[in-house]
């Protein structure tokens, strides 16, 4: 009996430098064209690609050859992927041992000095030819950076016949540049835990069966059953069951959110001690984990202003630097010093002003400020608005749905005469119940919370936006506004007028309830403050945001009752969006850096014209996602100082990086230039500073709050 083999071919590969989503589009889609490719899935938080493929129309080896072209390395071992990412690591270490060897032996006269000379040079190749790579890559993209600065003075010094500082040199640079992007690893790797979140199989229900398949096969409409204890595998709307869920990883929220029919779940998110069944609504590379980590990747790769400063006078710091270099050497020999030690001191000079430290202090400070950030449920998208985040001096907030909840409650029954809260409420609930109005479902909400019974009514007649009337037990019943009340021609009393004026004057609306030509009673109504807006107010307050404004569409005696129990210095009310648009434009012609606090919807002009527009809950909101600045991941406004105390400690960490590396060129080339230190030292101090920076940037992974400001727990640090 003959044994048919399969043509069909499954194979993974680890791939080196694939780093972002767009990565994963770009590989599958030039794949996926070759003939005989059956089906492709990149991955770029774990570096792999899966390709099955039909042996008789195409073989590995092309394959390979293909994602060669794209610029990627396959690497079939995790053992070659190893050596792929330490490979300048291991370079560095091994020209470092070399060199060890041979001043080891020159201290303790062990070989000759033609022996000693042998081994530096064997230390210098390494590393020579490590760095000469990049230099060359540089050269032919027409750029010019520090790669070409050392490797001109490493080969300079190596041509007077200093191999032992010409490898030092080239050793301490590459070494510090493996080390910083080991530290920087760190802030990109803080990101990527999040995709890791999500498993990579499912338990779907199809057919009348349960079976487990990996998410990518999942459509939109199955089933998934999420048990207790695990991860949620797609973005869904839950059908059945109830439990509490983790959002913390997406959200930032520190505690777990109830969950039942109708809720969304979200993909990486943790279940609790129930089992879920939910639909899903989004396919595997288009949850919200997944758009949240692309946004945040593309912010790290946006430059800031100040990057962006740094990069222009970069550019023309380095050919200024040659040409520098250039004449001190010329001018050293027309004075008659010796060609040996003018040329040596022109490179220790080349090696004490090169910028390393100067192009690196920013970036690695918006690479771990957006990653901090992430890790809190706070997408910040770029440099630009984390620095500008820290320069906030105002905050204008919309009020509806982000200082108060955007949802009506009852908050105050005031019964007259001998009628009782308990009837009033009935009477009310009874008519509402037939209402579609917002003001309605709140009576009724309270009514059901309050175990009352709702009677029936009949003969109802609606008065569209001022209220209803029916009979209930054949009595003339009468809930709505004062306007309802004075188109039948009924004249109020002056207790109840003065009532709904004392209502009014707190921000609430007032539903007045009558029976037969009598008020029996009023409901207050009102939008309730979010319970974390005042501490969250407060907040920024102690960082020092002196001035906070709110802008309303309400009438100005309710904008003016919520601004002042929550002690803003300012509010507008009775504003349409593109009146919230031009106040934000004032504002910012006024103030220059100015942020607005919106839901995203309808605020979305306003959040667009503000220095920084930052969307409240916009896990929920794909609008606030796409059009904010800043997007806060949980509806909880305590992570707003997070973002902007993060934001100024973003500006303090760059100031100080720019004082360290500028002055550190400034001391290290005067030293230099007077012969105080020799190359050796200068390299050893200038890779110093350049390690420094990337340290004092990683300390942005362990920001917190300050002590006192909105707690711990609120502080979202814990």
């Amino acid at each position: 009996m003959t044994t048919k083999i399969s043509p069909r071919i499954k194979t993974n590969w680890l791939l080196e430098g694939m780093d972002c989503s767009d990565c994963e589009l770009v590989i599958e889609h030039r794949l996926e064209r070759l003939e005989g490719i059956l089906g492709v899935k990149a991955d770029f938080t774990d570096q792999t690609v899966e390709v099955e493929y039909d042996s008789r129309q195409i073989n590995r080896r092309l394959i390979e050859k293909r994602i060669r072209q794209l610029g990627y390395d396959p690497a079939p071992t995790r053992p070659a992927r190893w050596l792929q990412e330490n490979r300048e690591l291991l370079v560095s270490l091994t020209s470092g041992l070399i060199l060890c060897l041979g001043f080891a032996a020159s201290l303790l006269g062990l070989l000759s000095g033609r022996n000693v000379t042998l081994l530096y040079v064997l230390a210098f190749i390494p590393v020579g030819f490590e760095v000469g790579r990049q230099t060359w890559k540089s050269m032919l993209k027409r750029r010019f950076d520090m790669d070409l600065l050392m490797t001109g003075a490493a080969f300079g010094a190596a041509s007077l016949g200093m191999w032992g500082e010409g490898a030092l040199l080239l050793f301490l640079f590459s070494l510090g540049h493996a080390l910083q992007e080991r530290a920087l690893e760190r802030a990109r790797r803080a990101v990527r835990a999040l995709g890791e979140l999500t498993p990579r199989m499912a338990l779907v229900q199809r057919d009348g069966k349960e079976q487990t398949l990996p998410v990518e096969k999942l459509i939109i409409g199955d089933i998934v059953v999420v048990r207790p204890g695990e991860r949620t595998p797609m973005d869904g709307v839950v059908i059945s069951g109830e439990s509490w869920v983790d959002q913390s990883p997406l959200t930032g929220e520190s505690l777990p959110v109830e969950k039942a029919a109708g809720e969304k779940i979200y993909a990486g998110t943790l279940n609790g001690d129930g089992v879920l069944e939910a639909r899903v609504s989004r396919l595997a590379k288009d949850s919200t984990l997944r758009r949240v980590m692309k946004l945040v990747e593309q912010a790290q790769a946006t430059r800031s202003p100040t990057q962006l400063w740094v990069e222009r006078f970069t550019r023309i710091f380095v050919p200024v630097m040659l040409v520098g270099v250039s004449a001190l050497l010329t001018a050293s020999l027309l004075l008659g010093e010796p060609f040996e030690k003018a040329f040596l001191r022109a490179v220790t000079f080349l090696v004490a002003a090169s910028p390393c430290a100067l192009t690196l202090g920013t970036p690695s400070v918006i690479l771990t400020g957006v990653a901090q950030a992430a890790r809190h449920g706070i997408l910040v998208k770029g440099g630009a608005y984390l620095e500008s985040l820290g320069r906030l001096r105002l905050v204008a907030f919309d009020k509806t749905g982000t200082l108060t909840m955007g949802e009506p409650h009852v908050t105050d029954i005031l019964p007259l005469g001998d009628w009782t809260a308990q009837q009033t409420l009935e009477l009310a609930a009874a008519l509402e119940s037939r209402s579609n109005h917002p003001l309605a479902h709140a009576v009724v909400a309270y009514t059901q919370a309050q175990g009352l019974k709702i009677p029936p009514i009949n003969e109802m007649e609606m008065a569209r936006g001022r209220g209803v009337r029916a009979k209930v037990e054949n009595q003339s019943i009468w809930v709505g506004s004062q306007t309802l009340w004075s188109e039948a021609g009924l004249e109020l009393p002056a207790e109840v007028a003065e009532r709904i004026q004392a209502l009014e004057a707190q921000g609430k609306t007032a539903i007045l309830v009558g029976v037969q030509r009598q008020v029996i009673g009023l409901i207050g109504v009102a939008d309730i403050l979010r319970p974390e807006s005042r501490i969250a107010l407060k907040g920024l307050a102690e960082l020092g945001i002196r001035q906070t404004v709110m802008l309303s569409g309400d009438n100005a005696r309710a904008a003016a009752a919520i601004a002042g129990q929550l002690g803003l210095t300012s509010f507008r009310g009775e504003l349409m969006p593109e009146d919230k648009l031009q106040v934000v434009k004032e504002l910012v012609e006024s103030h220059q850096y100015v942020a607005m606090v919106g839901d995203g919807v309808n605020d979305a002009p306003a959040l667009a014209q503000a220095t920084v527009g930052i969307a409240l809950g916009s896990a929920k909101n794909d609008i606030a996602l796409e059009a904010a600045d800043v997007a806060l991941m949980s509806p909880d406004l305590r992570k707003l100082p997070f973002a902007i105390g993060l934001g100024r400690a973003v500006e303090r960490v760059i100031l100080q990086n720019l004082v360290i590396s500028l002055g550190s060129i400034l001391l290290f080339s005067g030293l230099g230039l007077a012969s105080w230190i020799n190359i050796g030292m200068t390299v050893f101090l200038h890779e110093g500073t350049t390690l420094l920076v990337a340290a004092n940037a990683l300390r942005l992974l362990n920001f917190k709050l300050p002590a006192g400001v909105l707690g711990q727990t609120a502080a979202g640090t814990d």
